[in-house]
């Protein structure tokens, strides 16, 4: 309180800070389960919805050459069976589970960033795929990758990149090079083709897409017990 002459001055009041946004952001899933993208747990969801999700996520920011999209969920089916074909022998279980889910992320989300944009997004983007990427791989039980693990399995998923760029998104061989910077080589065969029959390349439908991405996900789960 502050006297002027034989007045006196009343401080202003206070002013209330305001609340605090709550930190969670959840989203329903088919399965009527709630996940918080922010404080994922590795029980919030079933493969289903994982499935789901992931056929409904779409690379190439959605854009094809054909009337469909291409899902994360048939991405995800051919890097697996790219790094089968390139295994020289069999692929172990828990190492096919492992490339199946290694975009899994995404079909929680339901948002697969082109790789240009992740860096303007900011660390909080990349900590929460990170929180989501840890409670998959607890789900899961996913092993680690090792350095040859890795490296093999970046290879096949840069050449799913660059076939997917040239048979659904529309980019020349040149384009893909000295545009996009892959510096595969762009494949032909589509090896998904072999496995579900199809036009090679044509993206599935979100249903399909779902229904063979469970498929698989319940056989490895399966094979690994």
């Amino acid at each position: 309180m502050r006297r002027s002459g034989s007045r006196t001055t009343l401080p202003p009041p206070r002013r209330q800070a305001e609340p605090k946004p709550p930190r969670r952001a959840w989203v329903r899933l088919p399965s009527g389960r709630r996940l918080d993208l922010l404080a994922p747990t590795p029980f919030d969801w079933t493969d289903a919805d994982l499935a789901v999700g992931l056929a409904r996520t779409f690379r190439w920011g959605g854009h094809s050459i054909w009337p469909e999209p291409l899902s994360v969920a048939q991405h995800a089916l051919t890097v697996l069976h790219l790094r089968r074909a390139r295994a020289g022998g069999p692929l172990g279980a828990a190492e096919a589970l492992r490339e199946l889910l290694h975009d899994a992320e995404e079909g929680l989300i339901n948002f697969d960033c082109i790789s240009p944009l992740k860096p303007f997004l900011g660390p909080a983007f990349a900590e929460l795929q990170g929180r989501l990427s840890a409670a998959v791989a607890a789900r899961y039980r996913l092993l680690p990758w090792t350095a040859e693990e890795k490296r093999a399995h970046k290879a096949a998923d840069i050449a799913a990149a660059a076939a997917e760029a040239v048979h659904v998104a529309g980019w020349s061989r040149e384009e893909v090079r000295r545009t996009l910077g892959i510096r595969a080589a762009v494949i032909e065969d589509d090896p998904l083709v072999a496995v579900y029959g199809g036009t090679p390349w044509r993206p599935w439908p979100p249903d399909l897409a779902a229904e063979r991405f469970l498929a698989e996900l319940t056989r490895l789960e399966a094979a690994r017990r």
